[in-house]
């Protein structure tokens, strides 16, 4: 299902969306560009897709502001997967699912930055909240440098009703929670799902109550937590450095 016309921007997330055959309509890339920018037009013909040149004023104003390195592009939509699709992905390249699940993340950067680290992290798919979080905005895609190019990305209607589904194929649900063991004394080599909470309040109660295990990152500073798209990327490579 996509969502959307939707304009993405900044080279790396446009590299990658030309790289993973993501619907580009056309590529608006700044007059007398240099470097990755001269790369990404030659990309773009090869790949037959419509390349405009316009003035970085224009950039600016399309693109409201942000810092578009010179280049943006209007996509189709983000394409969102579902969870079966990556169980089927796991399956097809003989691994056991590894799943992260996000409940509430607001921030799209957070987002973006989660994605960044699950690709890297061999994880095969992220479910996100239809409703109570972000969604794939162009902020998360420039956010994740181009990994949600490559990573299944799933929306549902109720993140407990997931949880127990991912259970039903065999996962165990690792909830990141304050209160959990820590995070390097669990095992993550079977089927995993590892839940992240909102920035805020962290797991809703009945998602917390859901998860077969609490796990935690013992903080030695004045610190008490990490912003969630760190602790994350902590937890993911721990679980991908067992998972072998």
């Amino acid at each position: 299902m996509k969502e959307g016309q939707g304009l993405i921007y900044g080279r790396n997330p446009v590299t990658e969306a030309i790289a993973s055959g993501a619907g580009i309509e056309k590529i608006l890339i700044q007059r007398n560009i240099e470097g990755a920018g001269k790369k990404i037009f030659s990309l773009a013909k090869k790949a037959g897709i419509a390349v405009q040149g316009v003035d970085k004023a224009a950039l600016d104003r399309i693109t409201g502001g942000v810092s578009h390195q010179g280049v943006a592009a209007y996509v189709s939509g983000f394409e969102y997967s579902d969870i079966e699709s990556m169980l089927y992905l796991a399956e097809s390249r003989g691994e056991k699912p590894f799943i992260a699940v996000l409940d509430g993340i607001e921030d799209p950067h957070n987002l973006g930055a989660i994605i960044r680290s699950a690709e890297g992290a061999g994880i095969h798919g992220v479910v996100i909240h239809k409703s109570r979080a972000v969604s794939m905005t162009p902020a998360a895609v420039k956010a994740s440098a181009g990994a949600s190019a490559h990573m299944k990305v799933a929306r549902v209607a109720n993140i407990k009703a997931a949880l127990n589904t991912l259970q039903g194929k065999g996962l165990w649900v690792y909830g990141l929670d304050m209160g959990g063991k820590p995070y390097k004394e669990v095992d993550y080599t079977g089927g995993t799902a590892l839940v992240v909470g909102s920035e805020g309040s962290g797991m809703s109660r009945l998602v917390k109550e859901t998860c077969d295990v609490l796990v935690s990152i013992p903080m030695k500073g004045k610190v008490g937590s990490l912003n969630a798209s760190n602790a994350a990327a902590i937890v993911f490579f721990e679980a991908a450095s067992t998972r072998g």
